[in-house]
């Protein structure tokens, strides 16, 4: 099950991210993180990025409004979304 944690008016979770993927997509949780695959590289932010497009696009919200909080390097990262998307997250964690 997804780890979500409420702080203020987000919500903040885990999630590991595969560069290099063949394609961009959130392929469900594992051991409270969610899966996020992008075909970005890990360099120059660009799989940041594209982690932020996937998940902004499969909950239904501008890119502004995903933020990496941590792990900006690191293939676990934590992230926090707003609040009214925690049904959306939920879903996707399935």
């Amino acid at each position: 099950m997804l780890a979500l944690r409420r702080d203020g008016e987000r919500i903040t979770f885990t999630i590991r991210v595969t560069p290099r993927a063949s394609a961009n997509a959130v392929a469900g949780e594992r051991d409270g993180a969610l899966l996020v695959r992008v075909s970005a590289p890990p360099v120059e932010g660009k799989a940041n990025d594209a982690v932020v497009a996937v998940l902004a696009k499969a909950l239904g919200l501008p890119n502004g409004a995903v933020r990496v909080e941590r792990g900006g390097a690191a293939r676990m990262k934590l992230v926090s979304v707003p609040r009214r998307a925690e049904a959306a997250l939920r879903q996707l964690a399935k």
